[in-house]
């Protein structure tokens, strides 16, 4: 079954009732939709008509690569748009530029102001918003089709025109001089530092906003690091939705057309960790419970121990009650709450790491059940069901990622930013599949290796030998 068939179909329909469709837009701008054949070309587009969606891929007149799932079922049409550059691109100093530029996106255009921006997003019930990751800036757009022209119309406005007001500009200074204070008795925050500090310090990823940088930053400098970040030959978009790909071009286009051609945007440098120095921090912080976080060295997704390791994590902290460190130490220790651990495999930071709470005075004990219970991966490895049982649940689950346009169109554009190829969703399942038990045990010794790993610990832990911070 298509994921596109999955897409649950719980949309009022009667909400379209009295909307202009799509092509009655498109006929009110015939500068957009009736073009002369000579003068444009027709799309070319390519069709994977694959088992989990037929995804066709196309670039636009003005030169947007586009990857569309045409869903006609469903009068939602969802849009991602995403360059490579984020948090990780600010100037030394000016930590928090490119989150003030997402914040203000959708904060005035033109000459609709904060509320009148966010008033236009209610008349036409659709979402529009933007976020800066480390090394991803991106927006989304969500809005019936039937409104989808108007929908755009304002975006296009919010990335041509937008006025960075100062309203806004200080609204997000005072949230985040709010944010500097609670993070201090954030575990995880406090947790996150410790591990930079301690494996890559000096890399833009241990960078944090501070008093003095967000001091530093200015509306004028949030618009012209906002045209930096966007431009056009690094956009990449992918859409769901009741489109076709000569409807939805020129809507792309319209949105593009405010964009700078180009701009330089350095690249991150990646992180070894098996190269860093294996540690164990604790930080002080008064309360009832300590927070254990751990990380090692994780796995690139071209290598072949990928899908390997992929399978083991869910046994070994990724399958909730399912996984051994679950069943050992809260079932039968009594020692957590809960326990998880994820394989990373951004190529800036393969990372394989986990964590969870537990008594102060049980610090000792937790840190040592975790690292018994990596050993015996590496002495013993899997069983033939437990292997089963990983694989079984990764396969059958997979689809509850695609009901929605907003999933699927998010599915793709992590296939698109990780470069995994279009014909991915059909290999994925497969992947799993050929995983056997001899591959599962190999990675097993080679990746969980207590040794590999560096632990850092947020509370007031006992039975702990390295001193507080």
């Amino acid at each position: 079954m298509r994921a596109t068939q999955l897409i649950f179909a719980s949309v009022a329909i009667s909400a379209l009732t009295g909307c202009a469709s799509l092509y009655d837009w498109m006929r009110g701008h015939p500068d957009e939709a009736e073009l002369d054949a000579s003068a444009k070309p027709a799309l070319e587009v390519t069709v994977h008509d694959g088992e989990f969606a037929k995804i066709q891929q196309f670039v636009t007149p003005g030169g947007v690569s586009v990857w569309l799932v045409s869903e006609p079922s469903i009068p939602i049409l969802a849009v991602q748009m995403a360059w490579k550059g984020g948090s990780a691109a600010d100037p030394a100093g000016l930590e928090g530029l490119a989150e003030v530029v997402t914040y203000n996106m959708n904060e005035g255009a033109g000459d609709l102001d904060s509320l009148g921006f966010t008033t236009a997003m209610e008349d036409l019930n659709m979402s529009f918003g933007c976020t800066a990751g480390a090394e991803w800036t991106s927006c989304s757009v969500s809005s019936l089709t039937a409104n989808a022209g108007p929908a755009m119309d304002l975006v296009a406005t919010a990335f041509a025109a937008p006025r960075f007001d100062q309203g806004p500009f200080d609204r997000f200074l005072r949230e985040e001089e709010v944010g500097l204070k609670t993070r201090e008795t954030n575990p995880n925050y406090l947790a996150w530092r410790a591990t930079a500090q301690a494996l890559y310090p000096d890399h833009p990823f241990a960078r944090e906003t501070s008093a003095e940088s967000l001091a530093g930053l200015s509306a004028d400098k949030a618009r012209e690091h906002m045209r930096a970040l966007m431009t056009k030959d690094r956009l990449i978009v992918t859409a769901v939705g009741a489109v076709t790909p000569e409807e939805l071009a020129p809507l792309i286009d319209k949105v593009a057309a405010g964009l700078p051609e180009t701009s330089t945007v350095a690249p991150v440098a990646p992180i070894d960790l098996s190269k860093a120095p294996v540690t164990q921090t604790v930080v002080n912080l008064p309360q009832p419970q300590s927070l254990v976080r751990f990380i090692g060295p994780g796995i690139d997704r071209n290598h072949p121990d990928f899908f390997p390791a992929f399978v083991l994590n869910y046994t070994f902290g990724g399958g909730g009650f399912e996984s051994r460190l679950m069943k050992t130490l809260r079932v039968e220790k009594g020692l957590t709450y809960g326990i998880s651990t994820s394989l990373d495999p951004n190529p800036s930071l393969l990372s394989w790491s986990g964590g969870g709470q537990t008594k102060n005075e049980s610090a000792g004990e937790f840190i040592a059940g975790v690292k018994e219970e990596m050993t015996a991966f590496v002495t013993t490895g899997v069983t033939e069901a437990e292997l089963s049982d990983a694989k079984a649940y990764l396969i059958g689950s997979y689809p509850l990622g695609f009901d929605s346009n907003a999933k699927i169109a998010g599915q793709m554009m992590t296939v698109r930013q990780e470069n995994l190829g279009v014909d991915y969703f059909d290999r994925r399942n497969a992947l799993i599949e050929a995983v056997t038990l001899e591959d599962v045990n190999r990675v097993s010794k080679s990746y969980l290796d207590p040794a590999r790993y560096s632990f850092v610990i947020v509370g007031e832990p006992q039975g702990i030998e390295k001193p507080a911070l």
